[in-house]
């Protein structure tokens, strides 16, 4: 079976995307630092640990296995932290990228699915982000997202690396059947913390400002199930295969939903009260990311089953109640 190198495959979106590619019939091979990622979170194919920084061991893992393609997800991507450290975002992100592409260009691995954000396209009120939206981040996470993007798009002009690229909304969810989850040191993701509130795992849920242009004053975001999001992965690495030219890809529902709104259906859903308090607002915020993913729909085919908010915070309910990789 083909190999298909992950970067940040013990990841929270990474461990589903492994999952969904060993049952698509590949063998995906986990590049982890296990910085952030989670050795438990890797059982699906075989673990490498390594640092992107560290050429030399790329070109290890490239040699040993011979992947068709690669699967880039391997970031930092706290936009407050982005703010306050953006040489950390620039180096690790931008630099262990280009070290990432150079290995898999040398080793002559030509198909390359990559992990970015709707964090490029910055700020634009009341617009509904399509492809084609500008790109003007607010801050070095998006910013050095699309610098990566730009990477690609010379790297195929200059070895052939033909690329399909995944502009995310808001991530949420984990995996049904419970195998694998989501779970950060620090945890910096709306609903986790919400859920975290609801246990009594943390005292209450800051509202990270409530004076924005929005009906309820809170910032507007676009969510999309965790497992709908990778099964994109996938046929983005299908659409390579058939040989179909490099493309961006927008990979959201297109319905926005506020701080306070999630707070609702999180109450609902669990049946049990949220704990909230208000503060102020954070730098780098964005008021509203909402996706226009035609393309995603009408090009790859592609489907989002279960990216209601009902079933996203139910099954991350869930695993947030099974306590894994908590220990």
């Amino acid at each position: 079976m083909a190999h298909v190198l992950v970067t940040g495959g013990a990841g929270y979106i990474g461990s589903h995307a492994c999952k969904v590619l060993a049952g698509a019939g590949y063998v995906p091979v986990t590049y982890d630092s296990l910085v952030t990622g989670w050795r438990d979170a890797v059982k699906f194919g075989p673990f490498e640990q390594g640092d992107l920084m560290d050429r030399a061991r790329l070109d290890e893992v490239f040699a040993a296995y011979r992947p068709v393609a690669v699967m880039h997800f391997a970031a930092l991507s706290q936009v407050g932290e982005a703010m306050t450290e953006p040489g950390r975002y620039w180096s690790n992100n931008v630099t262990g990228s280009l070290n990432l592409i150079q290995a898999a260009v040398d080793a002559g691995c030509s198909d390359f699915v990559f992990s970015s954000t709707c964090a490029t396209y910055g700020e634009h009120d009341n617009v509904v982000l399509d492809e084609n939206t500008p790109q003007l981040p607010l801050n070095a996470y998006g910013a050095s997202k699309r610098a990566i993007e730009d990477m690609l798009r010379d790297f195929e002009a200059a070895h052939g690396l033909r690329h399909v690229i995944f502009r995310y909304f808001n991530v949420a969810g984990a995996d049904p059947e419970g195998e694998v989850g989501e779970f950060h040191r620090p945890e910096t993701h709306l609903i986790p913390l919400i859920l975290d509130a609801i246990d009594g795992k943390r005292d209450a849920l800051t509202i990270h400002g409530t004076d924005y242009d929005t009906p309820d004053g809170t910032c507007i975001r676009d969510y999309v199930h965790v497992m709908d999001l990778v099964d994109a992965h996938v046929l983005g690495l299908k659409w390579l295969e058939s040989g179909k030219p490099s493309r961006a890809f927008n990979l959201g529902t297109g319905t926005g939903f506020s701080v306070r709104e999630v707070l609702d259906h999180a109450g609902v859903v669990t049946n049990r009260p949220v704990p909230m308090r208000e503060g102020p607002r954070r730098a780098g915020d964005a008021t509203k990311l909402v996706s226009g993913s035609v393309r995603a729909l009408t090009e790859l085919g592609w489907r989002p089953a279960r990216s209601d908010m009902a079933s996203m915070i139910a099954d991350a309910w869930r695993w947030h109640q099974n306590g894994a990789y908590q220990s």
